[in-house]
């Protein structure tokens, strides 16, 4: 196989392989043994679903963990510089989407390092697809200030941007403070503007729902304490 940074996508939860990611993608990991991985357990867990005989001990992981740590994920592409293929695989998605497998990427463009995205899911895109907003221009800020006070300023500035630009804005939040952040948003933005909850995503427990502010005031909301979920807003 030709050496290269494969950029691997997973699962967004409990969902079969053969649902979201192509019989492609199998062909290419079988065919790695050097993994940057968000955390080990996981990446090995899912490489059994890939293929339940696979030689996991016969591997290499590199942990890249929740901070970034330049020199090490230089060293860790030293495999690719000699000519063996890697691949990168975050927790959840697409890797180095909102993840630190964006700075193993940087190193290997820097140095001109072959890199190559698979195709998988992003919850982003199935937000933006989902939600009935603008496809044609959309930013995903994250997680938003967790200060009640930072928070309502954000919200409004992102609400002010979904009108100036024609913009939708996304943002996400730990899902066991999904329901704060719906109760913030109701509370923040104007009765007009449109929110999208994006929950649970290729998953069985998948809840996608745009409504205006004031229509979800008067909506029963499902529970997310433990539903990652995605919220957009626009105007």
């Amino acid at each position: 196989m030709e050496p290269a940074l494969y950029l691997i996508p997973v699962t967004l939860g409990a969902t079969p392989l053969e649902q979201v990611l192509p019989a492609y993608n199998r062909s290419v990991i079988l065919g790695i043994r050097h993994f940057i991985v968000e955390e080990v357990r996981s990446a090995r867990r899912f490489l059994k679903q890939v293929d339940r005989n696979v030689d996991i001990d016969a591997l290499e992981f590199y942990p890249m963990g929740k901070h970034a740590d330049a020199a090490r994920f230089a060293r860790y592409l030293d495999p690719l510089r000699q000519g063996h293929p890697m691949g990168v695989i975050s927790e959840a998605g697409c890797p180095a989407v909102a993840d630190p497998g964006a700075d193993v990427v940087a190193i290997a463009q820097r140095e001109g390092l072959r890199v190559v995205p698979l195709v998988g899911p992003s919850s982003i895109l199935l937000a933006v697809m989902a939600s009935g907003f603008n496809g044609q221009s959309f930013a995903f800020h994250g997680y938003l200030p967790i200060d009640p006070a930072a928070r309502a300023r954000r919200l409004k500035q992102l609400e002010a941007l979904t009108v100036s630009e024609n913009q939708t804005q996304l943002f996400i939040e730990t899902p066991f403070r999904n329901t704060k952040m719906v109760a913030d948003i109701l509370r923040t933005c104007r009765p007009q503007t449109r929110l999208c909850i994006a929950a649970g995503l290729t998953t069985p427990e998948e809840y996608v729902r745009t409504l205006t502010v004031k229509q979800w005031q008067g909506t029963k909301i499902p529970e997310l304490s433990k539903v990652p979920a995605i919220f957009a807003i626009y105007k």
